[in-house]
């Protein structure tokens, strides 16, 4: 089935242009749920009902209206916001070439996929297109999709240019106050488990692979209620613990629990993620050792008073049997 064009225009590249279709680079997947009355299933419907006339007014009266703030309500028609001064409704003007890492992920919003309006378009698209790849770069532009204008970026996947649009740079809320804000210490070695415990998650991932499980357990809820039997249910998960005592521990414990995962022997104690318990202790106990060379003799210099004793006492009965 051939994609529905959204939106077409043209691609301002200086002096090149390039006239260009968009279309929907996503799709969401749902199950269809509508509104029913809870008491006996019955359809609810909402109805677009003036207050004025105190009737239902069909869907092509309707129009868009702004209250201002002395309560007066002004009209505005299709045919308004369809003659807004704009140049961004049929340009994608370019504005700059910047790298990716310039632009905050937070202000991507919605990706379409750019492809040519005619055959004279594509060598300027290719041309462009292969000028991103080529320098790493994106190219930062506005365009006005229905009734916003937007920031968006041009960028290239499978060979193929995506426009994705943006949220205005102040309309990305601040994260101030969202973080700790005493100053936590990470120890080296708390890091370094966490590294391997990043690289054990991640080897043989694959993203496509990933699915929606909620949509698949909603389905069978679905499917249960047709059929009118027992709904399926999970059995509840453990709560998590509400406080990391000892942080070393989580993360190797969690770290056996990826390897065991991945296909390991769940070793997660030994090599180069940090010692095992075992080897830490034996360490400990050699060192205190080591540390306190009295406490080491005391054995020996007992043993030694010992047999000085026993010697004494063979040579004092030798004596007087002698005499």
């Amino acid at each position: 089935m051939p994609m529905q064009t959204t939106w077409k225009g043209t691609i301002s590249f200086g002096l090149v242009s390039i006239p260009v279709h968009l279309y929907s680079a996503t799709q969401e997947h749902d199950v269809p749920l509508h509104q029913v009355h809870a008491k006996d299933g019955g359809r609810v419907r909402m109805k677009r009902y003036c207050e004025r006339e105190e009737k239902e007014v069909p869907y092509a009266e309707i129009a868009k209206g702004y209250e201002s703030p002395d309560g007066r309500t002004v009209t505005l028609t299709d045919e308004d916001l369809a003659d807004l001064p704009l140049p961004s409704k049929k340009i994608i003007d370019v504005l700059a070439f910047v790298d990716a890492a310039e632009i905050d992920p937070l202000m991507f919003s919605k990706a379409y996929y750019v492809g040519v309006a005619d055959k004279g378009a594509a060598k300027p698209y290719a041309l462009l297109r292969d000028a991103l790849v080529d320098s790493g770069q994106i190219a930062v532009t506005k365009i006005a999709l229905r009734t916003r204008e937007s920031p968006a970026v041009l960028r290239v996947h499978d060979g193929t240019l995506v426009l994705q649009t943006c949220i205005w740079p102040d309309e990305v809320r601040p994260a101030a106050g969202i973080a700790p804000e005493e100053d936590v210490k990470v120890r080296p070695q708390e890091l370094k488990m966490a590294r391997s415990l990043m690289e054990t998650l991640s080897e043989d991932f694959d993203l496509s692979q990933l699915h929606d499980d909620y949509q698949l357990a909603l389905q069978q809820v679905v499917q249960a209620r047709l059929e009118g039997v027992e709904i399926p249910h999970e059995e509840e998960p453990g709560e998590a613990p509400d406080n990391v005592i000892d942080l070393m521990e989580a993360l190797r414990s969690s770290l056996k629990q990826a390897k065991v995962a991945h296909g390991g022997d769940g070793d997660g104690g030994a090599g180069e993620e940090g010692p095992a318990p075992p080897r830490k202790r034996a360490t400990t106990a050699k060192k205190a050792a080591s540390a306190s060379p009295k406490a080491a003799a005391q054995p020996k210099a007992a043993e030694k008073k010992t047999t000085t004793g026993k010697t004494t006492a063979r040579k004092t009965s030798a004596t007087r049997r002698a005499s």
